[in-house]
């Protein structure tokens, strides 16, 4: 898995299954952040199941699916509630890691903004 580091508490990948529950969890995640909407694709495993095992982990896990290339404002300004609530460091993951890097960076210069 590859894992992209924006700052020290922030990081983006593509999709995590279940079984990656565990190692991000010694990794020291201590939120996981899905954009993907459920059912987006057929290979993807549902929000629930991933919930479940972070859960079973000790893992905040919260569920803010976007649509690529159509985030709104009111996307942001919920990615700023969470980030600025959820234990770090914070993975967000999509399909490619790139929904959960534009969601970071469109918000890091708000006030309150994923950069504080």
């Amino acid at each position: 898995m590859n894992i992209r580091y924006l700052c020290k508490d922030y990081a983006v990948a593509a999709q995590i299954v279940p079984a990656d529950v565990a190692g991000l969890k010694q990794q020291g995640f201590a939120t996981l952040v899905c954009n993907r909407p459920d059912g987006e694709a057929g290979d993807q495993p549902p929000f629930a199941a991933i919930a479940a095992e972070a859960r079973r982990h000790g893992v905040e896990v919260v569920h803010l699916p976007v649509v690529p290339g159509r985030i709104t404002d009111a996307d942001r300004a919920a990615f700023v509630a969470l980030y600025a609530a959820a234990p770090k460091p914070i993975l967000g993951f999509c399909r490619t890691g790139m929904r959960a890097e534009t969601l970071f960076k469109d918000t890091k210069n708000e006030p309150g903004g994923a950069s504080r």
